[in-house]
């Protein structure tokens, strides 16, 4: 039995369940998937105060994740820490952003993204400039809905999502992705509406943790991502 943890990046125990629901369908029958919410933080992350405060929670949590753990999702859109765990952990750790990403560039010579709040745009470009994956991005677009309105009116999020993904395949997108975990599912809805193909992050991460765990392969340690120093950190004053 392969286990992987789909860590949220916030402290909304919905959002942790409907991450985990999307990806328990894109792995194999003999996967399982472990939903994790962190015991402090924000209840969504909108913003770079909300990220680096959703960061420190999620590595926190991350350093007493159970020892039966094969894998790991990151499952936030754009949010930060990816680096830190991959760091911390020695088995495969993958981020929604990137996932994304990786998925659809074989399907399209250039992706957008269509994620939530405009404050949100920044944070994404930068992780996927740091990832290597901006130069095939060819939009990022918000539908102006935070990130726990999303659930509140189902189809009005579908239609703000359909405009900003045409406002993205007007500048070039030939694949939309999902910019937010809180969308996992959305994309059942949205893809007859939208003349291109519409990718999960979540989903895609998992099935590339997957993957990877099968393939016996997990992050280098030798420079970039080398164990942290042994050395006195505190969490608290």
């Amino acid at each position: 039995m392969i286990r992987i943890a789909v860590v949220n990046c916030n402290t909304t125990e919905s959002m942790t369940e409907t991450a985990a629901s999307r990806a328990r369908l894109a792995v194999g029958p003999d996967v399982e998937i472990v939903g994790i919410t962190p015991a402090w933080g924000v209840a969504s992350a909108e913003g770079w105060y909300d990220s680096f405060i959703s960061a420190a929670a999620v590595l926190q949590t991350l350093e007493t994740l159970p020892d039966d753990i094969d894998g790991v999702v990151m499952a936030g859109f754009g949010e930060h820490g990816r680096e830190g765990a991959r760091e911390l952990l020695s088995i495969p750790v993958v981020d929604i952003t990137e996932a994304a990403a990786h998925l659809a560039m074989p399907l399209g010579r250039r992706y957008g993204v269509v994620t939530t709040v405009r404050r949100a745009v920044g944070q994404i470009e930068d992780s996927l400039t740091t990832a290597g994956l901006i130069d095939r991005c060819a939009a990022i677009e918000d539908t102006g809905l935070g990130v726990l309105e999303l659930d509140e009116d189902p189809f009005a999020t579908a239609e703000a999502f359909v405009e900003a993904g045409q406002r993205a395949i007007a500048k070039g997108a030939e694949v939309i992705c999902l910019g937010c975990a809180g969308m996992a599912g959305l994309e059942e809805h949205v893809r007859d509406r939208l003349p291109v193909p519409v990718i999960d992050g979540v989903a895609a991460a998992a099935a590339l943790v997957e993957t990877l765990i099968r393939q016996g392969l997990s992050t280098s340690k030798i420079d970039s991502f080398a164990t942290p120093l042994a050395k006195r950190r505190s969490w608290s004053v």
